[in-house]
């Protein structure tokens, strides 16, 4: 089977997306369009997808609704960060990664970082030499998808089935090893682990940790809580007593209705 190609978002969308980000950023400092794109992913991945008036302020604080105050303008940017987040839940489509579960579906938007960039950020812009290692590919995305996570608690809640709960930890893992800093003990212990014929660049950790995305939403779909069975009751014969108490068969009482 052919698999069907997740949906990228057109030029325009993601600089509506930009637009709406940067805006933000220019309130608040700490708001950066690759954390934002972190939770939304989050949001996509999730068992259930909350309403705006739920995520809003939880990626946001009351940032969002100070910074769009007047209504068409507040309806333009939320619309730009829900076009964003479609495409990113038909990229995480339960029934499509399990058809395919190989297929690196999800496409984050992550700006590249190189030592150059870092540089230049201590130079220019007044980083310490600490924040600026810290600017690595990944490391902003990853932060704003475990945000996601444990903003909403009540919607990524830990799943009971030990399997699962494993799965679950590992995933996070994948996801949270962008976030070690070069060098350090944590991430050579990760490395270790999860890597022990050799340890990958920071492309591939990039993949794998998009690749524990995919995994949490199938992981979603496939232990999702089951609606209860309902049990209905066999109806009683025609010669039976009704179940009513009346004393007379079935067929000359509730069943003759």
């Amino acid at each position: 089977m052919t698999p069907r190609l997740p949906r990228r978002n057109a030029p325009a969308e993601m600089q509506a997306f930009d637009a709406t980000c940067e805006r933000l950023a220019g309130f608040d400092a700490d708001i950066h369009f690759e954390a934002v794109d972190g939770f939304l992913a989050a949001l996509a991945a999730g068992p259930r997808l909350p309403e705006p008036a739920r995520w809003l302020p939880a990626l946001f604080g009351d940032t969002f609704e100070r910074v769009f105050a007047d209504p068409q303008d507040h309806a333009r940017a939320l619309r730009s960060l829900l076009v964003r987040l479609n495409v990113l839940r038909d990229q995480l489509d339960g029934q499509a990664l399990f058809d395919h579960p190989g297929e690196m579906r999800l496409d984050p938007w992550m700006a590249e970082w190189a030592d150059a960039d870092r540089s230049r950020l201590v130079e220019e812009e007044g980083f310490s030499a600490e924040e600026a290692a810290g600017m690595r590919t990944g490391a902003l995305w990853a932060q704003g998808f475990l945000d996601g996570v444990h903003a909403l608690p009540e919607v990524w809640a830990l799943p009971t089935q030990d399997e699962a709960a494993a799965m679950f930890s590992e995933a996070l893992d994948q996801v949270g090893a962008l976030l070690l800093p070069e060098g350090s003990e944590e991430l050579a212990a990760h490395l270790a682990k999860h890597y022990p014929k050799g340890a990958p660049d920071r492309d591939e950790l990039v993949a794998e940790a998009c690749m524990a995305v995919q995994d949490l939403r199938m992981l979603w779909v496939d232990f999702a809580p089951k609606p209860e069975t309902r049990r209905v009751a066999a109806a009683p014969g025609r010669n039976d007593p009704c179940p009513c108490g009346s004393g007379r068969k079935y067929k000359k009482c509730c069943g003759a209705t």
